[in-house]
């Protein structure tokens, strides 16, 4: 949640995040936050103009005011989730197409900037240009907040130029940034705790566990393989006996807390998983023997995607087909099982820095599963390729040189084939 700040918070990220892309494109563009009435007087020669025009409940959430379940001594407070809708209109020269060329700029950089972070957000609050949202804590809002574009029809863009802001056109984009979840200021009454939360005495009632999100360990945009330690995160995970299910594999935790808990696949049979998405559910199981009660209390099921990794690589059945062009088999050994009908396609990147070639090949459907794959592959240049495969959309990760000492170093430097 976030307190009265939110709005223009996300505002001044806007601006700051806009000003710094066109400003690089566009020699001496600046973005403004000015009103309609002030467009004449108050906005550059070039750049853009950012109005929050239009602010509504999010639809997804219109019943979001009710008060949360909070800790002890956390009193609840009402909330309202909004959505903020901009007319981000652009300036300059027509003859030297600026308005254009600042509107390209806009999109492009709000294709990149499409969520706003918590990082992004921090750094535009102790920013000395907005003291005044140095006590913002939208940076702490569990829910991220999303810039998209809005379409609207001609009729309506002309509408809310003519009849609203009462000055000319001008060359006009509106996106909607969603969802701000802003928080009452008076805390509701709270009534006494309950004392007893057995059902009718016989056996404790305990509250069901909660799946929010799975992320290697340490680094939320890491794509899982086996040999990662995997994060689960949620609420009421703890108990004595906590298990882990991937789809019919059960797994024991390796540490287990009330918010987190934290788990391997390298210990498992690689043949009882499978590339591509999975499902995953944590279960505690309880010790009762009131009829009352269940032995297993299972939580939401929430999928991740597995990636495959390539262990070892080769090529055989070398052909030459032309001159410089060259057919052959490449054999894949994998940590994971592909089954019959899943999609396999391997990419093959040539390891030069003048033109690279880039070839993709679908691997034919094989009898039954197994975690080697054979792929043929046709008039491939001879030379040094860079290999991936993605197995339902599940890529495999590349290498990275980190010798800072190396000619490539940062370089993608592995797995490699040569083609003779």
């Amino acid at each position: 949640m976030s307190n009265y700040l939110a709005i223009a918070t996300v505002t001044a990220t806007l601006q700051r995040v806009l000003q710094a892309a066109i400003q690089q494109d566009i020699e001496g563009a600046r973005a403004t936050t000015l009103p309609p009435s002030g467009i004449s007087t108050g906005t550059p020669e070039v750049g853009v103009n950012i109005f929050l025009y239009q602010v509504s409940s999010n639809p997804s959430l219109a019943n979001y005011d009710s008060p949360p379940i909070r800790s002890k001594g956390s009193p609840p407070n009402r909330q309202i989730a909004l959505d903020l809708y901009y007319m981000m209109s652009c300036y300059g020269s027509d003859a030297e197409l600026q308005p254009q060329r600042v509107l390209g700029s806009i999109i492009s950089t709000l294709a990149d900037k499409r969520i706003l972070t918590a990082d992004l957000i921090r750094s535009t609050c102790s920013d000395s240009t907005f003291p005044f949202l140095f006590e913002s804590n939208l940076a702490d809002q569990v829910q991220q907040v999303t810039v998209l574009p809005v379409d609207i029809s001609l009729e309506d863009l002309s509408k809310a130029w003519s009849v609203f802001y009462q000055v000319p056109y001008v060359l006009s984009v509106a996106y909607r940034a969603c969802l701000i979840i802003i928080e009452g200021r008076e805390t509701l009454p709270r009534s006494l705790p309950v004392r007893d939360t057995s059902p009718a005495g016989i056996a404790p009632f305990p509250a069901s566990p909660y799946i929010e999100q799975v992320m290697v360990q340490g680094s939320r945009f890491e794509p899982i393989t086996i040999g990662n330690v995997l994060t689960i995160r949620g609420r009421n995970l703890q108990s004595q006996i906590v298990e882990i299910h991937i789809d019919d594999l059960v797994l024991m935790p390796t540490e287990v807390k009330d918010r987190e808990i934290t788990f391997t696949l390298s210990n498992t049979v690689s043949p009882m998983l499978q590339s591509g998405v999975q499902s995953l559910q944590v279960v505690h199981r309880l010790d009762s023997t009131s009829p009352l009660m269940t032995n297993a209390i299972a939580s939401n099921v929430l999928p991740f995607i597995l990636c495959p990794t390539i262990l070892n690589l080769s090529v055989r059945d070398l052909e030459e087909v032309e001159d410089h062009l060259r057919s052959a088999v490449v054999v894949l050994q994998l940590d994971i099982l592909v089954r019959e009908k899943q999609q396999v396609v391997i990419a093959l990147n040539e390891w030069t820095m003048e033109t690279p070639n880039v070839y993709m090949f679908d691997r034919p459907p094989l009898p039954s599963a197994s975690s080697t794959i054979e792929i043929p592959i046709t008039n491939v240049k001879a030379g040094e390729y860079l290999v991936r495969v993605r197995v339902d959309g599940a890529e495999s990760k590349l290498g990275v040189d980190d010798d800072p000492d190396s000619p490539t170093y940062n370089w993608y430097n592995s797995p490699k084939i040569v083609i003779q």
